[in-house]
């Protein structure tokens, strides 16, 4: 018998953005109270004033913060929030635990570091659950999700796309291309979804783009979930990409509703396609 939810403490391993504030929202409304583990270089400040039980330890403190989450006698824990890829290459210093950690994994790649971290969490008896299970409501749902529906070009683009888009993913390069007229006009890598998209317009020169966001082949929804928020939004709309192909089920709408009218009045149609039926890891 799967363990009631209550039962036990909780805890928030805490990037940036707005997803761990999320998370926090969404277990509250279950009753639970979470611990948070805020990752200095990445978390907001504003933490503080919403988690009653918080620590903050820097990006290379793997021991501290297992330290913490022992402490707080936390069982199970979710990731939330970004942690920056190219951090890795930063001038962080990673301890004893850390420093091991990389020097075991064959690649540096976000599957391999964040799922080496859960392996640590779970040899110490703490299970990385699912980020979105608290956040449920999030998850896009298959079909167009604008009032405008992508024209027949867009489409073109979008399946072209998403061929493309599932390659990289497959190798754990990125989640992102964005495409004009069935060609590949830029290939997320370390810089993440907006940098990319604005380093396309830089190319395409202010011809209308489309941009293709897939999850992973074997999505681990325990970490590195593709999130759609505000800001990406604004950033389509100054690079004139007019249309989004996301993977329904396995995509965040942050703001939601927002989201949805500020596409609306940027003239941006959003899709939501249902993914590859490949096994999906999740725990929780």
């Amino acid at each position: 018998m799967a363990e009631d939810e209550n039962t036990g403490a909780w805890g928030l391993i805490a990037g940036n953005g707005s997803f761990p504030f999320l998370v926090l929202e969404g277990a509250r409304s279950r009753g639970i109270d979470m611990a948070v583990i805020a990752i200095r270089e990445e978390a907001s400040p504003a933490l503080a004033q919403i988690a009653k039980r918080l620590h903050w330890i820097s990006l290379g403190e793997l021991s501290r913060g297992i330290e913490l989450l022992h402490q707080e006698g936390v069982k199970r824990a979710v990731m939330a929030g970004q942690v920056k890829h190219n951090k890795i290459f930063s001038s962080i210093r990673p301890d004893w635990r850390l420093a091991k950690l990389l020097f075991s994994l064959p690649a540096k790649n976000t599957n391999a570091l964040i799922g080496g971290v859960a392996r640590v969490l779970e040899d110490e008896g703490i299970e990385l659950v699912d980020s979105t299970k608290f956040l449920g409501s999030l998850l896009a749902q298959t079909g167009v999700l604008t009032p405008r529906a992508p024209d027949a070009s867009e489409i073109a683009d979008m399946e072209y796309g998403r061929e493309i888009a599932r390659q990289i993913a497959g190798v754990d390069l990125g989640q992102t291309v964005v495409i004009r007229d069935r060609a590949c006009v830029a290939v997320e890598a370390m810089e993440g979804t907006d940098e990319t998209i604005e380093r396309a317009a830089r190319i395409a020169g202010g011809r209308r783009l489309v941009v293709v966001k897939v999850s992973k082949p074997r999505q681990d929804m325990r970490f590195d979930v593709p999130v759609v928020g505000l800001k990406t939004i604004e950033v389509m709309r100054r690079a004139n990409a007019t249309a989004l192909a996301i993977d329904a089920g396995r995509t965040l709408l942050f703001e939601r509703d927002a989201l949805v009218a500020a596409a609306a009045d940027a003239g941006i149609a959003i899709q939501a396609f249902a993914p590859e039926s490949v096994e999906t890891k999740t725990k929780s």
